[in-house]
């Protein structure tokens, strides 16, 4: 099996919800596998560091997953149309990665919740692209022949996954939003054994 590498920060569930969708799509192609990972919460010095292995969900990556992926999955919350800081804090420490071109030619694509339809998603995807690239993978979106792509009420762009919690902070992804985030899973998983 060739694993595609899924790695997140989820704080409240949304995106951790949306990385196993993305995860459903990547089994969904032939001799391809999720390895889903996530990266620790950061915090002020003055408060206690997380603990070496988190108490559930997915194990905190190690830089080895990037080496051993064929290809990558961002995920993160929106932070102020952002990317969270733990996940950005985890890529501002991959010089040694991006030296060596741990990442250079791998398919790689993101995805993102918010609490609200208009609470920057798209900049979001946006800014977590950019350190792809500088890695020198390459980048695939959602394309529009995907149809819940033209039908959300919800999340889903051209530019990644996404997820929209609302008020309620629901992290269950609507119908369109679980198929748009498989759909990317595929896609990438496709991408890799292309490209491998």
């Amino acid at each position: 099996m060739t694993d595609i590498l899924v790695l997140y920060y989820s704080r409240n569930g949304s995106v951790a919800q949306l990385a196993r969708q993305v995860a459903r799509g990547i089994g969904e192609v032939p001799g391809m596998a999720a390895r889903l990972r996530t990266v620790p919460p950061v915090a002020p010095v003055t408060q206690v560091a997380a603990p070496p292995v988190p108490e559930s969900g997915a194990p905190y990556v190690e830089r080895a997953d990037l080496d051993e992926c064929a290809g990558l999955l961002l995920g993160s919350p929106t932070r102020f149309g952002n990317m969270a800081a733990p996940l950005k804090h985890f890529l501002d420490g991959l010089s040694a990665e991006w030296a060596s071109g741990t990442l250079v030619g791998k398919p790689a694509g993101v995805f993102t919740s918010t609490a609200s339809m208009h609470g920057g998603q798209e900049s979001t995807l946006l800014s977590m692209l950019l350190p792809l690239l500088h890695h020198g993978c390459v980048i695939a979106g959602i394309p529009y022949t995907e149809p819940q792509l033209t039908s959300t009420r919800t999340g889903g762009t051209p530019y990644g996954a996404s997820h929209v919690a609302g008020q309620a902070d629901d992290p269950t992804p609507s119908e369109d939003e679980a198929a748009l985030a498989r759909a990317l899973g595929r896609r990438i998983a496709m991408l890799a054994g292309r490209l491998r």
